[in-house]
């Protein structure tokens, strides 16, 4: 009975010594394709739906290998949220152990372009999180929100920058905001804070005058320029006349032409009507832009219009009579066109 016994408890040692190594044979095979497979895990999600998931979208090679070693290391029966990188040659463990700790890989938010209002900046982050933009919309125009970062619904656009940021999928829209103000809060160091208030303007004001110089100009010469042109208005108390303000006031950027019809529009952003800078931001300027304001060319020209080159560059005038001459002549050239 005992050499039975003992024969027993050998086959049964050796099949759990043979079943132990086969699980973690299996468990330390690569079973990812050779090339990065994107999987984004929502909420909720099972380890047998992931199991799913993973093989719909070709991500292992082996369902069977990656159910074994699930059972093994116990994948959660709630798996973590996020964008997973399943890179090549993964093995099954380490496949289970990035879905347990929640492991996902960072992607970037870029910011670029002409960003004009609101909703085009919950569309732009919306493809970027697992927030929809409706929700990233109501977080972007929460008061209490805006109020506590210290800004108001017409200066907050200002907090943004245009940069590239490395986010993660799973971030709430509070989230995203809460990290854009931090970037906000690098970016205005002393030494660009010295020079604003060396222009007498906060930094709000610097960036709204930022965003008119971008969209007077796609020269990034002429910015330090064209900021200096209106700086000088500003201190002199001479309206800036901006045309890029009408056409956010009247919600039309493809206007070519602003007409004296559009200047009677009743707003804050008319700054035909009203002096100084409009109370915030038409978009949101680069952060080069920003710099060409606070490093402003020292200059006498109140003035500025289209060359008659029609190649996107501008003349600058220090009178009124010089610079109606530029103007009749970028007219005859666009007559010409006719």
């Amino acid at each position: 009975m005992k050499k039975i016994l003992v024969f027993i408890l050998l086959i049964i040692l050796s099949v759990t010594v043979a079943s132990t190594f086969a699980i973690w044979n299996i468990a330390l095979k690569g079973n990812t394709p050779g090339k990065n497979v994107t999987l984004y895990v929502y909420p909720g999600t099972s380890g047998k739906v992931l199991s799913e998931q993973l093989d719909s979208a070709n991500a292992i090679l082996n369902p069977w290998w990656f159910k074994v070693a699930s059972r093994a290391f116990k994948l959660n029966d709630k798996v973590k949220a996020g964008r997973y990188i399943i890179t090549p040659a993964m093995t099954n463990r380490g496949l289970v152990r990035m879905f347990n700790l929640g492991l996902q890989s960072p992607h970037n938010l870029i910011l670029s372009g002409n960003i004009r209002s609101m909703e085009k900046l919950a569309s732009i982050i919306s493809g970027k999180i697992s927030s929809d933009s409706a929700k990233i919309l109501q977080t972007l125009k929460d008061k209490t929100l805006i109020d506590s970062l210290g800004f108001d619904k017409y200066s907050f656009p200002g907090m943004f920058l245009l940069n590239t940021y490395e986010i993660y999928w799973t971030s709430s829209p509070k989230e995203i905001v809460l990290r854009l103000h931090s970037e906000y809060n690098k970016f205005w160091n002393q030494e660009r804070q010295q020079k604003a208030r060396d222009l007498n303007l906060s930094p709000i004001e610097v960036v709204t005058l930022a965003s008119i110089v971008a969209e007077e100009s796609n020269i990034k010469s002429e910015h330090p320029v064209i900021a200096g042109v209106y700086i000088n208005r500003l201190k002199r108390g001479i309206p800036l006349q901006a045309d890029p303000t009408i056409k956010y006031a009247l919600n039309d950027p493809s206007i070519k032409r602003i007409l004296y019809q559009h200047l009677e529009i009743d707003s804050p952003y008319n700054t035909y009507k009203i002096k100084g800078l409009p109370p915030g931001p038409i978009t949101i300027p680069s952060p080069s832009v920003i710099d060409a304001v606070l490093d402003y060319s020292k200059h006498n020209y109140l003035y500025f219009c289209a060359k008659p080159s029609l190649d996107g560059s501008h003349n600058f005038a220090s009178t009124l009579s010089a610079h109606n001459r530029n103007a009749r002549a970028y007219q005859s050239a666009i007559s010409k066109l006719k």
